[in-house]
Formats: structure tokens, C-alpha cells, sequence
């Protein structure tokens, strides 16, 4: 048999090539990986070194794009680093120096990244002002660079931001001019995060009519694509807390409980906290205490949530069960940074506190017709001026049936007169008799006629 050549194909060729080529790759990353590892076992004991040696990693060249997520994982853990520390003006000169390397990736992903880095900026506290301030630089680089989609983003959080800072007039300004902007591109994510932005706005206004349109224009769009679990949380956080404002604190309850859920999810802890304080919160407004102690043992035990701020909700529900005016007092003087820092927290503990004020006093005033102010504080055990006050309040406005008597210095109680029927059952007889009259009149009209 004549012998055959064994020859190798090209395909061959080009397969152990590609290979290599993958295997190479692979190789750098691993080092890469390794060395981000290495410099992680820094950050405690030489944090100088280690910063530099991320600046380094970051700063490494990569013409074949080889090791992006490896300096995206660098450009994180520096981010977080900095954050950890407060070195604010550190954390914003890096986010500038950074922006070389977005020119050599997607936009996508820059804008992925910056919104990261944002939110990273955003967990040193007291520093909105610095925030806004770098969004409106973040800003104008865009429109330099020609990146309206990250723009538009960065005017969503810099809206966000003006609204935390109570700028209300230039929040609004800003997010109904990119509101039209977002609608000709039809970007949907980012309409659904301006309209919740924008339902927030309102809500800081008192404007509830609209709070609540900007949210179902939030649902609609949200309805339309694939929303996230963690952008559906923040649309059910803000459906919660307008069912709060109206006094519907069951169905509140559940959208919280959704949102917790969403966050838990999406391990998003800090915003899951804030939707368990809101559902221990609405608990307590329907006076459900024992539900209080059964969600702190069920959700509230885990690691990610214990802390001074459940502690200082379930000393609001402790507080209340007993029903003291003084145990209140003092429990919002133990914890008074934790609980006047949430604006929901703050205003539904004033009405808690207002109304067991008014419970106390309605209940010590009771066996009384006649009583001077003076014993009526004695009795609470509060100054005499907050209970005139008080007293003077809950007259007004119908709470209570009575006059304050200044010049005795008296409460005077009239018994609650009950309503008398009868006139309104005259008033309705008549009005219908009328109405007959009126209609046999117009039917002898016809027949006249006819």
C-alpha cells in the first residue's frame, strides 16, 4: 500500500491558536485576580501601599481589553475604600482621574460604573452638597464627551440629590425638563427612577394629587419592560409611604413588605432596613404592638438589620403599649438622631405622640365637668402651658366639648349633646314633597296642552 502523508490543516492551525490565545488571557486575569486579592490583605495593615497598588492595577495598559473587569473590580474596592474612610475629596478626585479608562469601554458600562461609584459617594454621610456639586461637573464632562445617556442619569441622581438638600424648586425644575427629554428616547428604566424622583418631590410639597400621578406614570412604564426587583422595591416604598400619608396603614403595611422583600433580594441592605422600620413603624400606628416584637424576632434578628435603629423602633412600640406620655418623651431624646433623621419616621412619631397625648388627657378629664387647668397638668405630669395648649387645640377642633375659662383658670366640659334627626327627616319629606309637586305640575301642563 503506498504510504500517505499526514498533513496538518489549517483549521487545526487557527483551533490551537485561539486557544492559546484563551489560555493566555485567562492566565493574566488569574494574575490579576490574584494580585487584587493581595492588595485586599493590604487595605489593613499599609493602606497607603494598597492604594496605590489599585491606582497601579487601574493605570495598567490593556490594549487587548483583557482585564476590564478585573480594573472595574479595582475601581469598586478603591471606591468603597475611600468611602469607608470619609476621604471624600480623595473618593470625587479619583471618580475624575478615572474617567481616561471610560473613554476605552462601552458607554454602557461607564455609566454602569459611575452610578456605582455614585452610590458608593453616597454612603458618607453629610455630604450631598459635595454629591450635587459633582454631578453638575459629571454633567457638563458628558456634554463635552457627547454622552447624553450617562447625562441623563447623572440629572437623575443630581434631582434626587436637590430633593434630599430641600431644594424643591430647582429638583422640580430639573426633573420635568428631563422627564420630556427621557420620553422622545424612550428610555424606560430611567423614566420609571425620574417618575418615583418625581412622586418624592411632590410628596415634599404636599402635593399628594401628584405624588401619587407620578407614581402610576412610574407603574405604567414599569409595566411595559422588565423591571428589576430592586427599581420595583423603590416604586412599592413610595406606594407605602403615600398610603401612610392618606391613613391606610394595612395596605401600606404590605407594600413595604413587598419592598423589603425586593431590597432583601436585591441585597440592597440599607434600603431593606429602611422598609422594615417602615413596616414596624405602621404597626405601631394601628396599634399593633405584639406584630412589632414578632417582626423584630422574625427579620429584625438577622446581623444585616439588628442595630440602634430597630432598637429605637421597638422603644417607640414598648412606649406605646404602655401608653406613657413620659417613656415617650425620653425615648425620643435617647435615640432623638436616629429617629428625627427619617422624615417618615419623625412625622408619624409626632402623630403617634400627639395622639396619645390626646388619649391621656380625653381618659384624665373624663370624671371631671368642671376643672382647673392647673390640676389637669398636675394629674399628667406636664408643664401647664403645653396643656392649655393642648386643651385649647382639641376644643377646635371638635375633639372635645368644652370651653377654657381664662379667667378662672378652668375646664369646662358640656355633655355631648346627641343628634337630633327629626329636623333633617323634615327637611328630606319636604324636599321630596316638592319634587312630586313639581312633576304633576309639568304633567298637567302636558295634558293642558294637549
Amino acid at each position: 500500500a503506498p504510504h500517505r502523508r499526514h498533513t496538518r490543516s489549517p483549521l487545526s492551525s487557527c483551533g490551537l491558536r485561539k486557544m492559546m490565545e484563551v489560555e493566555e488571557k485567562e492566565t493574566k486575569a488569574s494574575l490579576m485576580q490574584q494580585k487584587l486579592e493581595d492588595i485586599k490583605a493590604l487595605e489593613e495593615s499599609n493602606l497607603d501601599k494598597a492604594i496605590k497598588s489599585y491606582k497601579e492595577l487601574i493605570a495598567t495598559e490593556d490594549p487587548e481589553r483583557e482585564i476590564i473587569n478585573e480594573k472595574t473590580t479595582a475601581i469598586y474596592a478603591l471606591g468603597e475604600l475611600y468611602a469607608q474612610r470619609g476621604r471624600y475629596e480623595d473618593l470625587r478626585n479619583f471618580i475624575v482621574d478615572t474617567r481616561p479608562f471610560f473613554s476605552t469601554i462601552a458607554k454602557a458600562k461607564t455609566a454602569k460604573i459611575l452610578k456605582e461609584l455614585l452610590n458608593i459617594f453616597a454612603q458618607i454621610p453629610n455630604t450631598e452638597k459635595l454629591q450635587a456639586e459633582f454631578c453638575k461637573e459629571t454633567i457638563t464632562w458628558c456634554e463635552k464627551e457627547g454622552r447624553s445617556f450617562l447625562k441623563q442619569r447623572v440629572q437623575a441622581r443630581l434631582a434626587s440629590l436637590l430633593l434630599d438638600m430641600k431644594q424643591y424648586k430647582d429638583a422640580l425644575a430639573l426633573i420635568n425638563k428631563l422627564v420630556r427629554d427621557v420620553k422622545k428616547i424612550d428610555d424606560k428604566i430611567l423614566l420609571v427612577e425620574i417618575s418615583i424622583v418625581e412622586s418624592r418631590i411632590h410628596l415634599a410639597l404636599k402635593n399628594n394629587p401628584k405624588a401619587k400621578g407620578s407614581l402610576t406614570a412610574a407603574r405604567s412604564a414599569a409595566n411595559a419592560i422588565y423591571c428589576p426587583p430592586s427599581l420595583q422595591a423603590e416604586i412599592d416604598i413610595q406606594s407605602g409611604v403615600l398610603c401612610s400619608e392618606e391613613g391606610d396603614f394595612k395596605t401600606a403595611y404590605s407594600y413595604f413588605f413587598e419592598g423589603f422583600e425586593g431590597f432583601d433580594t436585591s441585597k440592597n441592605w440599607v434600603k431593606a432596613k429602611q422598609c422594615l422600620k417602615y413596616m414596624l413603624m405602621v404597626k405601631i400606628m394601628t396599634n399593633n404592638s405584639a406584630d412589632v416584637y414578632n417582626i423584630i424576632n422574625t427579620k429584625g434578628s438577622s446581623d444585616k438589620y439588628a442595630g440602634i435603629e430597630i432598637q429605637a423602633i421597638k422603644a417607640i412600640a414598648d412606649a406605646h403599649k404602655a401608653r406613657s406620655i413620659h417613656q415617650f418623651a425620653d425615648v425620643k431624646k435617647k435615640y432623638s438622631e436616629v429617629l428625627t433623621k427619617d422624615w417618615f419616621i419623625s412625622t408619624h412619631l409626632n402623630a403617634l405622640e400627639d395622639n396619645l397625648l390626646v388619649q391621656n388627657l380625653l381618659r384624665l378629664i373624663e370624671p371631671f365637668s368642671r376643672v382647673e387647668i392647673e390640676h389637669v397638668a398636675k394629674l399628667i405630669d406636664l408643664p401647664r402651658e403645653q396643656v392649655e395648649a393642648k386643651l385649647s387645640e382639641m376644643i377646635l377642633e371638635k375633639k372635645l366639648h368644652g370651653i377654657l375659662d381664662q379667667g378662672s383658670g378652668n375646664l369646662i366640659l358640656f355633655e355631648e349633646a346627641s343628634e337630633d334627626k327629626t329636623f333633617k327627616a323634615g327637611l328630606d319629606t319636604i324636599k321630596e314633597l316638592g319634587n312630586v309637586v313639581d312633576k304633576l305640575q309639568a304633567k298637567a301642563q302636558r295634558v293642558l296642552l294637549a
